[in-house]
């Protein structure tokens, strides 16, 4: 069995213990971005990851599990970033996290017995839907699976043709969805009105809006947290409200300013303004970011941004 096709093999012994990775920064980045990858996926779905994620080398590749009542999504990121450099695309490394994690939110790991073909056949179709919301092309999603050889199948996993229908199944469902959403108006985000309310209900944000400080100012309260960067143009504090990262470019620090500016921060926490943000009229994006060369990005409600093939690029989310 080669390197790659092990994945399609689940763990079938009970781990004794669980140790965190001594890793490189470059491994380090991984597990980062894989944290990320589960981020984006419950967000995609609307789940929260009742589950630990974990990198590791006592798994050569991935696997979710049940240890001690308690549930793992393992991978190994060595065997991550070789799936990555095989498919050509970071997508065939999610595609594996979103299989893994389809096991847990489906409730195969609380069954006895191990893997079964059409648990298997679930998870890949979870992974197919999940990276088309996510913005995965159909040759994307399937890119993994695309380079493992066709061993025709076993008693606990399906052969290469139907994982791969399975996942286009999946991808197709959310593409559906997508198209069908686009055609229609978004409907009315007005919350309900409770009978008899003590007092007016307050608005639901979807992010944690409490301030971060970066650094101690002067100005700044003791008691609160605010982030803040140096402004490259007159050297004055810029309180930083948002944070933009780019799926190509995660690594890269993009904040929004209160003025709705979007600043580029260096690693001397000097800001420099790249684009700003703007409203619409359009429900489905009511905003607009614009960068110096009046290049266009959409940004729905929930933060996701898209460009303008429709593809999602970016995510706004809290300062961190």
């Amino acid at each position: 069995m080669t390197f790659l096709s092990r994945f399609l093999s689940r763990l079938a012994a009970p781990l004794l213990a669980l140790p965190l990775l001594t890793v490189s920064p470059a491994q380090a980045q991984t597990a980062l971005a894989a944290n990320d990858v589960i981020r984006e996926i419950t967000d995609a779905v609307g789940l929260k990851a009742r589950f630990e994620l974990r990198a590791t080398r006592d798994v050569d590749n991935a696997a979710a599990v049940v240890y001690n009542g308690k549930r793992f999504l393992l991978y190994n990121p060595d065997f991550l970033s070789s799936v990555n450099r095989a498919g050509h695309t970071d997508w065939a490394g999610i595609s594996i996290l979103a299989h893994e994690m389809g096991h847990h939110l489906n409730g195969h790991t609380l069954r006895a017995g191990g893997s079964q073909p059409a648990d298997e056949l679930e998870a890949d179709e979870f992974s197919g839907f999940v990276l088309r919301k996510l913005g995965a092309s159909l040759a994307q999603a399937q890119s993994a699976m695309a380079t493992v050889p066709d061993d025709g199948g076993s008693a606990t996993h399906p052969g290469r043709a139907p994982r791969l229908l399975a996942i286009g199944q999946g991808w197709q469902r959310a593409n559906s969805q997508i198209v069908a959403s686009a055609r229609t108006a978004a409907p009315s985000a007005v919350p309900a009105v409770v009978a008899a309310a003590s007092r007016p209900p307050q608005p639901v944000s979807t992010y944690d809006s409490t301030p971060v400080r970066l650094f101690p100012t002067v100005e700044a309260d003791e008691n609160a947290r605010e982030m803040v960067a140096i402004s490259q143009s007159n050297g004055e504090a810029v309180r930083l409200v948002g944070q933009l990262t780019f799926r190509n470019d995660p690594t890269r620090r993009y904040y929004l300013t209160n003025a709705l500016k979007v600043v580029r921060v260096d690693d001397e926490d000097n800001a420099e303004v790249v684009g700003r943000i703007t409203r619409t009229t359009n429900e489905t994006f009511p905003y607009v970011l614009t960068d110096s060369q009046q290049r266009r990005l959409f940004i729905t409600e929930r933060g996701d941004v898209y460009d303008k093939e429709g593809q999602r690029v970016a995510k706004v989310h809290d300062p961190s």
